[in-house]
């Protein structure tokens, strides 16, 4: 009888020999009854290559658990062995469904290169919206002081945010839709809540996408549109809707939007912006076929162009009469705004949405990448970039609202003096009262020093009779508005000599900022919908030709002549509240899941185990309440605000301020909570299923490669390294006993 010790002796021997023996791989036990590798590799044959790797995920996964849970192993005899081996191993045990099966036969592509990857990241972020919202809140958020704040809480919330959402996706290497049922079930309904923002968003952002390349296209014209008014038809004068605004005001209204008196008055598609939109999604089509590799190469140009064009602006705006008055509103600093709560919940919000946290495209655009990449470096490079970013474009804004305000309190003045001269001629007023006719050179100066020579009866009589030119008052009449940015650059730069060149560059830099951030937004949702229905990966051109083609349809909507203030009423009171909820459970699913340290466990590779450990303590400290605070500062705001729009009243040609209709408060209200209930709904479903929490189906086996703990879970390099292991590991077990 052989003893304990012979026994593992010899089997230790016959471990060594395989191990060593060069023909190790081709062992065969034919007389015997226990499992032949051979055979099980004929099997295997049927089954493509991504099957093979997951049923060696799965065999490492079973022996990992067996291993933690029987630390010690009791030898035994080869009659008992064989069996167990033989259901360890047998390819008929290892149980793939036939939708893992196809889904396995899928390979997730990546990036070529980490510069692409970072270039997609940063190009998502800069959007034009959150460019003007940041240098708004800069000159009415005390200046400085914004700044300062705003820096302050990138550091706290806004990187260890888009840390754990890029660790999410490269870790789990899912769409914004499955990556938190994998972090955790019950939190399963973040991925539809945010796929629901991100399309919505969607569709807007690409009738905006509509608006520019429409403007861009009317740039190549001699004198630009917006520059005059326009002739009517017989040639006997301007038309008088124009004459009685501004010209670009007439432009934006008239011939772009084409916009109704209220968002009331409905009415078919523009065309005049319907061919644009349908452009915009041609692009966005040619840009994401071809697949990953030439996104990325699409994205670098898209990002490069746009910081190129954005430096020679900057360069050439601070050269600008009246630069230097709006540069002057850089450097306020209101020390007194620092207790400002508004102030805080305005940089706050700055943060999240000038990131796009929440949408789930930065989860989706990190899923292409290595599980080895650092994330943490990637956040801090993003973050950074985006300050940079929108610190570089501040002074490029404020000098050109500077150039603004000062042309058209030169044109304000000179208004003025032919108002006057009409008045002194018809003898209303005196002859005293007689303006200077020269006004070349500085408008405002030489009508300011006129009037400052006047007598006192004299002044008061002439400023009854004419509007008082202030130039600081027309600078802070800047509004929150995207809309007014827009009216504002482009009237400023119809003032400007070779007005032509500065709209075409303006309008090719927000084209360019624009389509990169709805290439993350069309990324994200398309990667999602792949994810969730795994026989369209198959397909994948003509499945994103169908998804452009619906957004394109259902971007009609906002192509209407009220469409414009449905954009303003998700732009300026819907879209912050879903986002800072999807973020407060998203920082919950990570908190809930052992707080993080089994999901993200190589992340921190960049700075170590410090800074690792410093992110998982805001994650469950701080970062909740500050956005607990936010969201209760955020409501408590839009409600005691007036919800109301501006809209053009064509029979006065002027901007008028009117109020939501109830039904529009409804439907805002209705949309808000039709896309926050799939996250409650999912966790009752999970619960009254009794569908376990990610911490249990931890402990339990599990069955396919895409269940596997993610620290489990192997990077595509480390597949191809570990299948020799594996192997070599199969062929000892097929080893009998002695």
């Amino acid at each position: 009888m052989v003893t304990e010790a012979q026994a593992s002796g010899v089997s230790l021997g016959k471990v060594s020999s395989v191990e060593s023996s060069p023909e190790g791989h081709a062992l065969e036990n034919k007389g015997t009854g226990t499992w032949s590798l051979t055979a099980w590799v004929s099997e295997v044959q049927a089954f493509e290559a991504r099957a093979v790797r997951a049923q060696a995920w799965e065999t490492q996964a079973f022996e990992a658990q067996s291993r933690a849970s029987h630390p010690k192993v009791t030898p035994v005899t080869g009659a008992a062995a064989a069996p167990v081996l033989r259901q360890r191993f047998l390819p008929e045990k290892v149980q793939v469904p036939e939708e893992e099966k196809s889904e396995l036969l899928v390979t997730r592509p990546f990036w070529s290169n980490k510069a692409e990857y970072l270039l997609a990241q940063v190009g998502y972020t800069l959007r034009p919206a959150s460019l003007w919202s940041f240098c708004y809140l800069w000159l009415h958020g005390g200046g400085g002081i914004f700044l300062i704040i705003y820096i302050f809480l990138l550091f706290l919330i806004g990187i260890p945010l888009l840390f754990l959402e890029m660790t999410a996706g490269q870790r789990m290497r899912q769409g914004n839709i499955g990556v938190w049922k994998a972090i955790n079930p019950w939190t399963g309904g973040i991925g539809y809540t945010s796929f629901m923002v991100c399309f919505i968003n969607g569709l807007f952002l690409n009738v905006v996408t509509a608006w520019i390349l429409f403007y861009l296209s009317q740039s190549f014209q001699f004198p630009i549109p917006w520059e005059k008014c326009p002739l009517l038809e017989n040639a006997s004068g301007f038309d008088p809707e124009c004459a009685r605004t501004t010209p670009s005001l007439y432009f934006w209204y008239r011939m772009t939007l084409k916009a109704s008196d209220s968002i009331e008055d409905s009415g078919p598609p523009v065309l005049s912006l319907t061919l644009p939109l349908f452009v915009s999604l041609c692009l966005l089509g040619a840009f994401m076929l071809k697949g990953l590799k030439w996104t990325g190469k699409v994205m670098c140009v898209l990002v490069s162009t746009s910081g190129l064009i954005m430096l020679y602006l900057v360069v050439r705006s601070i050269m600008l009469e009246g630069a230097v008055f709006g540069l002057h509103y850089m450097t306020v600093v209101k020390i007194s705004t620092i207790a400002d709560v508004n102030i805080w919940r305005g940089a706050g919000n700055q943060v999240l949405y000038s990131l796009g946290l929440g949408f789930g495209a930065i989860v989706s655009i990190a899923s292409h990448m290595q599980s080895s990449n650092s994330c943490l470096s990637d956040a801090v490079i993003v973050a950074l970039a985006n300050l940079v970013s929108m610190i570089l474009v501040t002074p490029f804004i404020f000098s050109v609202l500077g150039f603004w305000a000062t042309q058209l309190t030169h044109h304000c003045n000179a208004k003025n003096i032919e108002t006057i001269l009409k008045l002194v001629n018809m003898g209303i007023l005196p002859p005293e009262a007689q303006p200077p006719q020269n006004l070349i050179g500085n408008p405002t100066s030489i009508f300011t020093s006129w009037f400052n020579s006047l007598s006192h009866p004299i002044k008061k009589e002439v400023l009854s009779h004419v509007s008082e030119c202030n130039l600081e008052e027309q600078f802070l009449k800047i509004k929150e508005s995207t809309n007014f940015a827009f009216l504002a650059f482009i009237e400023a730069m119809s003032f400007i000599p070779g007005s032509i060149s500065w709209s075409i560059l303006f309008f090719l830099m927000l084209l360019n900022l624009e389509l990169s951030t709805t290439i993350g937004i069309t990324h994200s949702v398309i990667t999602s919908l792949q994810d969730t229905f795994i026989s369209v990966q198959k397909y994948t051109k003509l499945f994103t030709v169908v998804v452009l083609m619906l957004m394109f349809l259902c971007g009609l909507f906002f192509t209407r002549p009220s469409g414009s203030y449905y954009i303003r009423l998700l732009t300026d009171y819907w879209t912050i509240i879903p986002i800072i909820i999807v973020i407060i459970f998203e920082n919950l699913a990570v908190n809930w899941a052992r707080k993080a340290s089994s999901f993200f466990p190589d992340t921190a590779n960049l700075w170590g185990h410090p800074m690792y450990t410093i992110m998982r303590w805001l994650w469950s400290c701080i970062i909740p309440f500050v956005l607990l605070a936010l969201s209760m500062t955020s409501v408590f705001q839009l409600s005691q605000k007036n919800i109301t729009y501006l809209a053009w009243d064509s029979s006065i040609s002027k901007e008028v301020v009117r109020q939501y209709p109830s039904w529009g408060l409804f439907t805002l209200f209705a949309l808000s909570l039709t896309v926050i209930l799939p996250i409650p709904i999912y966790f009752v479903y999970c619960f009254t299923h009794g569908i376990p929490s990610s911490s249990t189906s931890r402990d339990k086996p599990t069955i396919s490669s895409k269940s596997l703990p993610v620290s489990l879970q192997l990077t595509p390099i480390e597949e191809v390294e570990n299948e020799e292991i594996l192997q070599g590991d199969t062929q000892i077990a097929d080893q009998p006993v002695v």
